[in-house]
């Protein structure tokens, strides 16, 4: 074993040296000064990561007991045993953090590890070391695979009888049951589906479901189906929606919602209603389930159908009255408020206002509602008021777009661009922090795959870890996330917020903004919203890299501009793509009368559309027509991007 090969290198020297030299020799191995410690740590780090394993546990194992480093250098010790294929080393080690860090991070993973390799040869140690994980760390992703395993392990105890007790039938299917409750797309959950499909010969219906639902999630479309022949329509009928559509059985799809939607919705969660609407009417016009929908699902109905009408302010106002307290009850009241505002009857809308901020104090269309009653008030020339309104949408929601336009409303700009100036910062640790903190020492070393276990559930420094990684554009939404979860958010100078915008690719996005006079920070926007910074992002219809060009479009740009390219590589390389969107985007901009807001709009819409909109529609300021964007996507998306934008400038300037 190489492991005693390296215990007799260490007790070479130690003889070397001699016993009159025991107590020096001691505190050699045991005492050490912090920063020789770490110097220690990141060779065998070096070593581990080039792939010399052997020379890598030697040197972790030089590491001083005093370090807050030694669990995690035993465990780096385990791991390189498992790469040499030493089995009993790899398991001795695992068993030596946990007996003796037991309250350490990793102590739960290293028993959960063990318990894997003893299994097969010593399953009621393994078993034992399972339960201890679910009474000691029940909320951990350890304790519900932990499930499987006793699943797993009483299953191979009786799989050969001939005669196997109803009692551990059931414990077994309990076993997997939970695992597939909390985890139906886990790692182990097709795993948990075969076994308890081979083991058990009664299944109830519900059980049926919960593995369907797990074969969807795993992309095992025909098995998923095979299942659902056993369980009962009423229950299935909206994941066979989601199945069929997997299978383009389109027919099925119809056919299902409508008789879901007729039949069975209360059967089902109001989620996975919604969801079959979605599918369906990506094929189907939804006015044709409102005559089949009775119950859930119906008010969402209402409110897809109230957005293609033309008076949407009655539409909503009826279906408010139907579902006050729904889920698109919120939604319909800021409907209503805005429409009582384009009939000008202010003091309608100022009511309605408030009572939606009264019941509605914090949900996706508060800002709206607090940004449009600060402008209702403006309007009327009552100072104190509108300005309230303005400072009250940045203070509670600095990041959103209405924070946007209100802090164009207080500083009196004209136009939607505020500043091109842009100091770009590193994405750093997410938090500041002691010179003690594990984590930070971690970081300093390039210990990166371990931190995540440290970071428990905190996603930022989840996210700081896929950004180090270089995985860009997981980051970034793994932190945006995240930050729709604080409900007080943070002021523009927490780090976390760098993590959430960072900025990619920022030389060639300045090189071109300034060749084409586009907007730095609106580009950095733009390109955030397009792909995430993702070079090889390519949407279902062909658009392509980081900002999301046709190759029809950027053919034509590469020929009107002369720029010289190949655009069968162009596109996915990101010093050519920053190059032909910005000359896209100057296109739209110079045909759109140098207006951002058209051009951005029609940068997802297309001029054609931007142009009729622009004509057809009644509005006053650049606030009503973006409201009134026909396409809610094109309206959603110019929200997204002037978002970005103002949060570039508003986190790498300093100007708010």
């Amino acid at each position: 074993m190489f492991e005693w090969d390296l215990k007799k290198r260490v007790i070479a020297g130690a003889l070397g040296v001699g016993i009159l030299f025991s107590t020096g020799f001691y505190f050699g191995v045991v005492y050490q000064p912090a920063a020789k410690t770490d110097k220690i740590y990141k060779s065998a780090l070096e070593d581990f990561n080039k792939g010399d394993y052997q020379n890598a546990y030697y040197l972790f194992s030089k590491v001083t007991m005093f370090s807050n480093l030694k669990p995690v250098a035993i465990f780096h010790r385990a791991e390189c045993a498992k790469m040499l294929g030493d089995d009993k080393s790899e398991l001795k080690q695992y068993e030596f953090l946990f007996n003796n860090y037991p309250k350490h991070v990793l102590s739960t993973k290293s028993r959960y590890l063990a318990g894997q390799k003893l299994i097969k040869d010593k399953p009621q140690i393994a078993k034992k070391y399972f339960e201890y994980i679910i009474n000691t760390a029940p909320n951990t992703d350890y304790a519900i695979a932990s499930e499987y395993y006793l699943g797993v392990i009483l299953k191979n105890k009786y799989e050969n009888e001939k005669i196997i007790p109803q009692s551990v039938k059931d414990d077994v299917q309990n076993y997997f049951r939970h695992y597939l409750k909390k985890a139906p797309s886990g790692r182990l959950a097709l795993n948990a589906v075969n076994n308890w499909i081979d083991f058990v010969g009664i299944i109830s219906k519900d059980d049926y479901l919960l593995m369907a639902n797990t074969c969807y999630l795993f992309g095992e479309y025909e098995k998923a189906r095979e299942l659902l022949n056993n369980t009962d329509i009423s229950e299935s009928w909206a994941l066979d929606v989601k199945i069929s559509n997997a299978l383009k059985d389109y027919g099925r799809v119809k056919s299902l919602t409508e008789r879901g939607l007729q039949t069975y919705s209360q059967y089902v969660s109001e989620d996975d209603v919604i969801d079959t609407i979605d599918i369906y009417s990506s094929k189907n016009k939804v006015d044709n389930l409102l005559s089949f929908s009775t119950g859930k699902g119906r008010d969402y109905l209402l409110s897809q159908k109230c957005q293609t009408e033309k008076d949407k302010g009655a539409c909503f106002q009826k279906l408010y009255l139907q579902y006050p307290n729904g889920r698109f009850s919120a939604d319909a009241l800021a409907n209503i408020f805005f429409a009582k505002i384009k009939a000008n009857d202010l003091e309608t809308a100022k009511k309605i206002g408030r009572d939606h901020l009264n019941k509605f104090p914090n949900v996706n269309s508060t800002p709206m509602v607090m940004f449009w009653m600060g402008k209702i008030n403006e309007k009327t020339s009552n100072y104190e008021e509108y300005t309230n309104y303005y400072k009250s949408v940045i203070s509670k929601y600095p990041d959103n777009y209405y924070a946007y336009r209100a802090y164009l409303k207080l500083s009196r700009m004209q136009g939607p661009i505020i500043t091109n100036y842009i100091n770009p910062q590193p994405v750093v640790y997410p938090y500041k922090y002691t010179r003690n903190n594990i984590i930070v020492k971690l970081v300093d070393l390039g210990d990166y795959d371990i931190i995540n276990e440290f970071a428990g559930d905190d996603e930022f420094i989840k996210s700081w870890v896929l950004y180090k990684k270089g995985d860009y554009s997981h980051s970034m939404l793994t932190a945006r996330d995240a930050m729709e979860k604080v409900e007080n958010k943070p002021d523009k100078h927490d780090l976390r917020w760098r993590l959430v915008y960072p900025i990619m690719y920022f030389d060639d996005v300045r090189k071109f903004a300034g060749e084409t006079g586009n907007s730095l920070p609106l580009m950095l926007g733009l390109i955030r919203e397009e792909s995430y910074f993702d070079p090889l992002a390519q949407s279902m219809v062909g658009a392509s890299g980081l900002m999301q060009l046709m190759p029809s479009t950027a053919s034509e740009i590469n020929s009107k501009f002369s720029l010289g390219m190949d655009i069968s590589s162009a596109l996915f390389n990101p010093y050519s793509n920053i190059k032909l969107g910005n000359y896209y985007y100057e296109f739209l901009r110079k045909n759109l009368e140098g207006y951002d807001v058209s051009s951005v709009a029609a940068y997802n819409g297309g001029i054609g559309s931007i142009q009729k909109w622009k004509t057809t529609l009644h509005y006053n300021d650049t606030d009503e027509f973006v409201e009134q964007i026909p396409y809610p996507e094109t309206r959603n998306y110019v929200k997204k991007v002037f978002r970005s934008y103002w949060n570039y400038i508003r986190i790498y300037s300093g100007n708010n």
